[in-house]
């Protein structure tokens, strides 16, 4: 029996969406039949989330991480429950305990909202984008950095209450920012613009099943070429390589270590580390990044370090986040903690101030000028649209995605109340009776649920008109360092529940807007989402665990073999923050009693800056490329570095320019029809290769040894250019 066609509901004007974009890409037609309880939904969905949470925790601690995205999930799932759609048996049957309800292995054809929901439960394998869970950074450099000791319990306590959290403000908000049609979150069609792709009918020789194939495949096949046989290719600077003597030249050309002049890379995760997928990102995004990036790394550092010496920047190496002494040598930050994990002021003046190289010092200061850009940026270009559109969503009428979605039984509010709570108890009894693991003391916990609380609904209304997400995790270290110093775990903790539960908030709310779309009934979104979360989270901290206590020295360069992928570069810049912001705390750096105090003048530029261009745009309203000029894009181009680096940006902008310039251009229906599913195949070819490759000759450390496994060979580039400075490996000037 052929399916009948969903029922349609008519177009009225006062029922479309305002928003053309929506218009353009979310059908005005749903079928409430459809099955999304299926097994092949709770088959393919928690295996999904298992996976993706399992893979991305592994590729976390290695020099090129990688996050495989939940396209990756969304692409490979659909010809597995086609499959499993024609091979499963469609006979139905009872189960104790369910009355006369009759199920079914096979209800029908795969479905697109089985699809979605099982691409929810891989968001939350990827902890929605970051990976994995962050609150897990701080169990790594608890016993990867400090070594020191915390509970498996009170580390999944605190994963999994900063993880929920941020859905009891989700919830609490869900009214105010999904449902009303001028709250319409961008980034989500392009999800429901490949979910609508995927499901068309093809009529070509070349599916998309088999091209995805064919390239994960291939994809498979080379990866074991940069990530075993020859490493090197993982950062090709010629540079180095035509002055193997000189400093300066390879501090210019590392890709790595350095300036990546010239530098490029043939490893796919080297490509898509840190910036995710360029084949995903589109043009006008990776112009933005690439000009603040040229700007930062090409112009602003070598004036600083060259030009000026500021904060004696040669006596440092020019690209590194790790932390000095005022003679250039590595900071024992281990020194300076005593036994109550608490800064031991004695020691810290023995030791002296904590030095940062030139490129760690100017990205905290173009942080700082990222987060006042941002703000004013949204404030005078976008706020009278924001303001406009949250009072149309009051006022407004309901459009036919929020009518078709009252069909289906919306989700109790004691749900939410209940999470919420609960959430908040279970936080209140970590931080009570298990406060000499996380340091964090109550009154702390409360603080930062209340910052939370007062940012998630500004943010989530920006990142859903704008599609920017303003990046406040600096604020909340910069406050708790200030109130609280000395405890660097304290700090980690607060900016996990006060920044990253709104963040989570946010994410949280995106994904039931994109379940609003595709007329995903709210229990069964929730549900997903919440269950995908606990096992994720539960994932990572098992992984992380089995990771940290099997590689020996794992984090510690210094310590490692020559090459060893294991070097934790995120971790290295978590822990550096912990050092800076709660150890040391921001009054010894930034403050009066630091080297680094006029870093806050960034703070009133990047509040100035966009208040210039806007002032330029009503002064001439002609010049339609002014307001082109997004400058917290720009001064926010270089946030992932450290620990991304200039090898990183050189691939990624390279490669996005050829796939979403040339090739959407002057090949459009090939892009179409393939871009995605060719990311999508190079992530997951690469990441089943390193898997195999840990398992087969990783675990028992065979390794090949030659000129291509040692490194980039720009051991110069990390070395400081000042006179009389002593570094092992390094020439004395």
């Amino acid at each position: 029996m052929e399916p009948q066609p969903p029922p349609s509901v008519s177009d009225k004007d006062d029922e479309i969406s305002p928003i053309e974009e929506v218009r353009l890409t979310v059908t005005n037609s749903d079928d409430p039949t459809l099955p999304v309880w299926t097994f092949r939904m709770w088959t393919l969905g928690l295996l999904s989330c298992a996976l993706l949470s399992f893979l991305n925790q592994f590729f976390y601690y290695r020099t090129e991480p990688l996050i495989i995205t939940q396209i990756t999930i969304q692409v490979a799932t659909l010809p597995i429950g086609q499959f499993m759609a024609a091979a499963l048996p469609a006979g139905r049957f009872r189960l104790p305990g369910f009355g006369a309800r009759r199920f079914s292995l096979n209800p029908g054809p795969f479905n697109m909202k089985e699809h979605v929901l099982i691409s929810i439960f891989a968001n939350a394998g990827t902890a929605f984008g970051g990976g994995s869970a962050y609150a897990v950074g701080i169990v790594n450099i608890i016993k990867a950095f400090y070594h020191r000791n915390i509970s498996f319990l009170a580390a999944w306590l605190l994963i999994v209450t900063t993880q929920v959290l941020g859905y009891g403000w989700a919830g609490l908000l869900r009214k105010y920012v999904v449902e009303p049609a001028h709250m319409w979150w961008p980034s989500t069609l392009v999800q429901v613009s490949l979910f609508r792709a995927l499901h068309e009918k093809e009529n070509c020789r070349m599916s998309r099943g088999k091209f995805f194939i064919i390239a994960l495949i291939c994809s498979f096949s080379w990866y074991v070429i940069p990530g075993y046989l020859f490493p090197t290719l993982t950062s090709i600077s010629w540079v180095c390589w035509a002055f193997p003597r000189s400093v300066t030249a390879q501090q210019l050309g590392s890709g790595m270590k350095g300036l990546g002049l010239g530098a490029f890379t043939l490893d796919w995760s080297a490509v898509s580390s840190f910036l995710y997928s360029p084949l995903i990102s589109p043009f006008f995004s990776i112009v933005n990044v690439f000009v603040g990036y040229a700007l930062i790394i090409y112009i602003a550092v070598p004036i600083a370090y060259w030009g000026f010496n500021l904060y004696s920047a040669s006596t440092f190496p020019i690209f590194s986040s790790k932390l000095f002494t005022a003679q250039g040598q590595l900071y024992n930050i281990t020194a300076i903690v005593n036994d109550k994990f608490e800064l031991d002021l004695a020691k810290y003046e023995e030791h002296g101030q904590i030095h940062l190289s030139m490129f760690f010092a100017l990205t905290y200061g173009f942080g700082f000028a990222t987060v006042a850009a941002t703000l004013t940026h949204v404030g005078f270009f976008y706020g009278r649209e924001i303001y406009e559109r949250y009072r149309a969503s009051y006022k407004g009428k309901e459009d036919i995605h929020t009518k078709l979605m009252k069909r289906y039984e919306d989700i109790p509010s004691w749900w939410f109340y209940l999470l919420l709570v609960s959430t908040v108890l279970v936080s209140l009894i970590l931080c009570i009776f298990l406060k000499h693991e996380v340091q964090l003391p109550w009154w702390g916990l409360i603080f930062a649920a209340v910052m939370a609380f007062l940012f998630t609904l500004p943010i989530s209304i920006i990142t859903a008109t704008t599609n920017q997400t303003p990046g406040l995790n600096i604020i909340t270290e910069y406050v708790i360092g200030l109130i609280y110093p000395g405890r660097p775990i304290a700090n980690v903790c607060f900016k996990t529940y006060g920044y990253m539960s709104m963040a989570q908030a946010v994410s949280f709310l995106s994904d039931f807007k994109l379940g609003h779309y595709m007329k995903i009934p709210p229990k069964s979104m929730f549900l997903v989402q919440f269950i995908g979360t606990i096992l994720a989270g539960t994932i990572n901290l098992c992984v992380a665990w089995w990771l940290l206590t099997s590689i020996t020295n794992i984090c510690e360069v210094e310590l490692l073999p020559p090459n060893s992928p294991w070097t934790c570069p995120s971790d290295r810049v978590f822990f550096d923050a912990s050092v800076i912001w709660g150890l040391i705390g921001p009054k010894r750096i930034f403050g009066s009693h630091g080297f680094y105090g006029t870093m806050n003048w960034f703070f009133l530029g990047g509040a100035v800056g966009p208040i210039l261009v806007w002032l330029l745009h009503r002064a001439f309203p002609k010049k339609t490329w002014i307001p082109l000029i997004n400058l917290p894009v720009l001064l926010g181009a270089t946030a992932y570095m450290p620990p991304a680096t200039a090898v990183n940006y050189n691939s990624w902008v390279l490669i996005g320019t050829v796939f979403n310039f040339v090739v959407f251009r002057y090949r459009k229906q090939w892009w179409q029809r393939y871009n995605y599913i060719l990311s999508a195949a190079l992530d997951g070819g690469m990441a089943f290769m390193a898997v195999l490759l840990y398992f087969s000759v990783g675990m028992e450390e065979r390794s090949v040894d030659w000129w291509g496994t040692a490194g980039e060979h720009c051991d110069l580039a990390s070395c400081p250019t000042a006179k009389g400075v002593l570094v092992d490996s390094c020439p004395v000037r």
